[in-house]
């Protein structure tokens, strides 16, 4: 099951690396020895992700199993209620003429 976590600030993205860690039952140490960094470092780069970079993000989205989705709203002030499905066949790049 694909659930989608909306992330409109960076303060939103530790406690959702914290989140994915734990339901994948890893440990700070399981997710430093996938990265090849010590456990000192990723517990650095999880406490505050805003200052990583995107990179090295990506590289921990990959061993936690996170796809990241952009998505635009026709009013950013007012919320979307529905859940969020992405339409890859209608996005922008897929319209562009190449």
């Amino acid at each position: 099951m694909n659930t989608v976590y909306p992330l409109k600030t960076l303060n939103q993205l530790r406690p959702l690396l914290v989140g994915f860690r734990k339901e994948k039952g890893l440990t700070q140490k399981d997710v430093s020895e996938k990265l090849g960094v010590t456990q000192q470092t990723y517990a650095r780069l999880e406490a505050n992700p805003a200052a990583a970079s995107l990179d090295r993000l990506f590289r921990v989205f990959n061993v936690l199993g996170i796809e990241m989705v952009f998505s635009s709203q026709s009013d950013p002030e007012k919320p979307s209620m529905e859940e969020n499905k992405p339409d890859y066949l209608s996005t922008p790049a897929r319209k562009e003429q190449w």
